[in-house]
């Protein structure tokens, strides 16, 4: 988690900041430790404290009672995965990865809130009913990223393919510029998990999706919304494409890296911790 934030937050956060963009340039009189803690946790200020923003269904503690179930019952799965098919077992590294994140994102949002009045980005928003890998991925997963990304990479790419192939196609390449920096990164951040040298298995996953969403964007552009398949089919097609792509070029890398035995042992280290300090 640590490698995750802060590959990702501080080093775009700085770019951004030493340009006079982005959220650690919105408030100048920000202090030291506040303007630590914005640039490496997914936090942001609020732009009015004194308002509550509604909680959504999303965020009910009842719906985060139920993944914390889940990703319960699955680290206990892993007791048995001798017994279970390779790639079963990676779709339980997949299902690990999306829980895990919202439960611990969850769970530093409300201690945020309480403690220091802030509010956390927010993380994912139900990816299984995505329609569209654009919705899937602009709108639904791992929304810290492309909050970061659109800023740094997305808007420059724009601007400058504009003057060439004109505003209405300069998304195009401006969209998988985004793919191969996320690309960069992720094979970064799976360095500091494993200390393993790169294979760009990763690389070639976010290759694969930037290709097709490229595409996707493409064909939306050509057709102007002149016809659309219903979002039962379009969404069982995303998922279905998103999961097959995960389960043969990513998610074999978190098994190479051992991922899953080192989270359990941080897991185990955690639960032997927090007794000790409360004795």
């Amino acid at each position: 988690m640590t490698s995750f934030f802060i590959t990702w937050l501080a080093n775009f956060k700085l770019l951004l900041f030493s340009f006079g963009q982005g959220p650690l340039a919105s408030d100048p009189s920000i202090s030291l430790p506040l303007f630590v803690a914005v640039a490496c946790l997914p936090i942001k200020l609020q732009q009015n404290p004194s308002q509550k923003s509604p909680l959504k269904p999303r965020e009910s503690p009842s719906n985060y009672a139920i993944k914390g179930l889940i990703l319960v019952l699955m680290i206990k799965i892993y007791d048995y995965r001798d017994y279970m098919h390779p790639k079963m077992v990676l779709v339980l590294y997949g299902l690990h990865t999306y829980f895990g994140l919202e439960i611990i994102l969850a769970m530093g949002a409300a201690m945020a809130r309480t403690m220091t009045g802030l509010e956390l980005e927010p993380q994912f928003n139900e990816p299984y009913l995505s329609t569209s890998l654009q919705d899937f991925w602009g709108k639904r997963w791992n929304l810290m990223v492309p909050s970061i990304l659109r800023p740094t990479v997305y808007l420059p790419t724009i601007k400058a393919c504009s003057r060439v192939i004109g505003r209405k196609w300069a998304p195009l390449p401006a969209v998988f510029a985004t793919f191969v920096v996320s690309g960069i990164m992720h094979e970064l951040i799976f360095y500091y998990l494993g200390r393993m040298r790169p294979t760009w298995e990763v690389m070639g996953f976010f290759l694969v999706h930037g290709l097709c969403l490229t595409a996707e964007i493409a064909l939306k552009k050509a057709i102007d919304g002149r016809w659309r398949l219903h979002g039962l089919i379009s969404g069982g097609l995303t998922i279905g494409f998103v999961v097959t792509t995960s389960v043969w070029i990513f998610l074999p890398c978190l098994s190479k890296s051992q991922i899953d035995v080192r989270s359990l042992e941080e897991y185990a280290l955690i639960g032997a911790f927090i007794p000790w300090r409360w004795k």
